[in-house]
């Protein structure tokens, strides 16, 4: 009597440990915040990667945003876990600002998911 006893409790702790639950969808995200936009800057004519006195700033309706410049790797960051649909906007002293076409940045599940870009500065004359 007590292994069927055992076995009935044991039967139904799996069934309730194997139910269907909708918020476990099996997906396992990671913790870390991620940029939406990557943004490399290279002279368009020596194609030397620029940061330093480079200005990046993103639009997304009334939403806006100057990039971080890291230096390792070169690059400009933001739209930290936000998904949108980006103007990029990039000035430096002695070159023409550059505007982008609209830039979407997506999104899954856990993260957004990182466009990289890079923009080719022309020298101002």
């Amino acid at each position: 009597m007590k292994k069927i006893i055992l076995f009935a409790m044991m039967l139904s702790l799996s069934v309730a440990c194997s139910g269907d639950d909708d918020d476990n969808n099996d997906v396992i995200c990671t913790e870390e915040a991620r940029a939406g936009l990557n943004v490399t800057v290279k002279d368009a004519e020596t194609a030397q990667v620029l940061g330093e006195g480079v200005t990046v700033v993103a639009t997304d309706g009334a939403y806006t945003e100057t990039l971080q410049y890291l230096d390792a790797p070169a690059q400009f960051v933001g739209a930290w876990e936000r998904a949108g649909t980006y103007t990029l906007t990039v000035t430096a002293e002695g070159y023409e600002t550059f505007t982008s076409q609209p830039i979407a940045v997506g999104e899954d599940e856990c993260h957004v998911i990182s466009e990289i870009i890079t923009v080719q500065l022309q020298p101002a004359d």
